[in-house]
């Protein structure tokens, strides 16, 4: 009886074999391909779930009818009057207050776990925030259209044609971008999106309610003139007014265009940093 000589492949060679038949390594996906695949990912999410949608669909219509018809006989002598003042601002109080909602569905990823898998894939490390935040963008978008749409249902009429509305909706889509990232931290900080929600609501109505969306500043009191004339909210509201009369202001345009940079320089990487401190 002779002895088998034949031996079993080791596995390591098996498995050397395999990944030679697999051919080369993938590349590494660019920062740009995977951050653009989280946007896709955050619209997905609205396709199953469209009441994400009620945000940029029913509250802009809501705020534009009720404040052009609740203030425009009193401030302005009629409706007709006072959308031509109100609309840009109308529109710029619609998109911030919804920005809030990327803090708000952040945090829920962060505490469902579906961060941590993120985090063990081989990408761009900030790709889940830029991701998120470059689909919020398309929201963004979706109520400024409600709102010019109807404001023009209105008779509200931008002197500054369609070059100056496209570039209203540009700044304040850069702006609202800059300004998510505030709420991106917080969600990073506080430990429920009810926290997210209440933290951001403080923050955000001081700034559009005290500002040049509804009145005036002239009309108001001094001590809070001076924080009317300094809040960005007021910067971003007279630029867009500008644009759209085609009378802007450069000195307006470049506050508003330093005020975002300086938002996504400082939130930015406070956020990246609360965000690698989790792993």
């Amino acid at each position: 009886m002779t002895a088998d000589t034949h031996q079993p492949m080791p596995q390591k060679s098996i498995i050397v074999d395999v990944l030679d038949a697999a051919g080369p390594r993938p590349a590494r996906p660019s920062s740009l391909s995977t951050s653009l695949s989280f946007g896709w990912r955050a619209l997905l999410k609205i396709k199953h779930v469209p009441e994400q949608l009620f945000d940029v669909t029913a509250f802009p219509i809501m705020f534009t009818l009720l404040f052009t018809y609740l203030f425009g006989g009193a401030l302005a002598g009629s409706t007709n009057a006072y959308i031509q003042f109100l609309l840009p601002g109308i529109l710029v109080q619609t998109v911030v207050m919804i920005t809030m909602y990327t803090g708000v569905t952040m945090n829920k990823d962060i505490e469902k776990g579906v961060f941590d898998r993120f985090r063990s894939l081989p990408i761009w490390r900030p790709s889940p925030l830029v991701g998120a935040l470059l689909g919020d963008v398309v929201r963004y978008t979706l109520a400024s259209v409600i709102v010019l749409i109807l404001g023009l249902i209105l008779e509200f009429r931008p002197q500054g044609g369609f070059v100056g509305v496209l570039a209203s909706i540009g700044l304040l889509l850069v702006f609202s971008f800059c300004l998510s990232w505030v709420w991106t931290m917080i969600a990073m900080i506080v430990r429920t999106e009810a926290a997210v929600m209440g933290m951001s609501m403080f923050i955000l109505f001081p700034l559009t309610f005290a500002s040049n969306i509804f009145v005036d500043p002239a009309t108001m009191p001094g001590w809070l003139r001076a924080f009317v004339d300094v809040n960005p909210v007021s910067f971003l509201v007279t630029t867009l007014r500008g644009l759209m009369d085609g009378d802007v202001d450069t000195g307006q345009l470049a506050m508003t265009l330093v005020l975002s940079a300086v938002l996504l320089a400082v939130f930015g990487p406070i956020t990246m940093r609360l965000y690698n401190r989790k792993s």
